[in-house]
């Protein structure tokens, strides 16, 4: 079973206008509101590509009703950890330019953390866990580092999509799969990093500090998978960016519904760019439609 994990997940709300005027009423168009968080995202994409998931996780308040009951309505298995504070409620205006407007969360106590660690332990080398997001201000740093040791200690094989030192710290635990972009892999090295190119030798440091799989994207210039056994580099396919919210967790999605399906990497990394530029054409996440729609256009070498 894949678990996806959400330590801060929210209720999204976008809107659409033609342009923002401060100071002004704006009447908006097209109103829509989502279960969201990186770790519900890929859950969500996964139930669109037929694969089972639970969700795991804070929510608390009308909010995580809502995000609950949502997951229930697509057929999505949920196991949060409930709080006393409401669920945040984050806010996405897609106007002339794309402003997101992302509220705190939660406090979460060491009571509620300890009872997520414990369904952490539960998890058996059958399952997978995505970790996916920020941390709470409210949690230890450590997070991260304190619930993938307890995977690798009952073999179970993570997949770890954050930024900076959260994705850094989790390396010597061997992440199945980790994702940075080409901004979050410059900064991890503190380069600046323009082409598929120069990615290449970053990711596999990468691979030398623990991670067993590394994809990095580069928006509209490619994407590059790089293991122990070979380095590969994905055309992406041409299409109008409707938005970008989500289309890091569907490329993460993408490859685990197809990995689970064939066991073959280079056919899981090729869905994970489809799906990825999907979500980017698309207001919302992909659809599996919209994904095998694109994949003739993902070019690998």
């Amino acid at each position: 079973m894949i678990y996806t994990l959400t330590l801060n997940p929210s209720v999204d709300y976008i809107i659409e206008l033609d342009v923002v005027q401060l100071g002004e009423l704006n009447r908006i168009g097209n109103p829509s509101k989502f279960a969201g968080g990186k770790g519900i995202n890929v859950s969500r994409v996964l139930n669109r590509m037929g694969v089972s998931s639970k969700a795991l996780g804070f929510i608390g308040g009308f909010t995580g009703d809502y995000i609950v009951d949502q997951l229930q309505k697509e057929n999505i298995a949920t196991n949060f950890v409930e709080v006393e504070e409401d669920t945040r409620i984050n806010v996405k205006v897609k106007a002339d330019t794309e402003t997101e407007l992302n509220a705190n969360g939660p406090a979460i106590s060491e009571e509620k953390f300890a009872e997520l660690k414990q369904k952490i332990s539960e998890l058996t080398s059958e399952d997978l866990l995505v970790l996916a997001g920020s941390i709470p201000s409210t949690l230890p740093k450590t997070t991260y580092e304190e619930l993938v040791g307890i995977c690798h200690k009952n073999n179970v094989s993570f997949v770890v999509d954050a930024e900076g030192e959260l994705l850094n710290k989790v390396l010597p635990y061997n992440p199945f799969l980790i994702k940075p972009n080409h901004h979050e892999l410059g900064e991890l090295f503190d380069t600046t990093i323009t082409s598929v190119e120069e990615v290449i030798p970053y990711a596999k440091k990468l691979l030398e500090r623990g991670a067993q799989n590394v994809i990095v994207s580069l928006a509209g210039d490619g994407a590059v998978l790089v293991n122990e056994h070979e380095t590969i580099i994905s055309t992406v396919p041409k299409g109008e960016l409707k938005s970008s919210v989500g289309a890091g967790d569907s490329m993460v999605a993408g490859f685990l519904a197809k990995y689970q399906e064939m066991q073959d990497i280079r056919e899981a990394f090729r869905y994970s760019v489809a799906s990825g530029s999907a979500t980017a054409f698309s207001i919302g996440l992909c659809t599996k439609e919209k994904v095998e729609s694109l994949l003739p256009q993902v070019v690998i070498q």
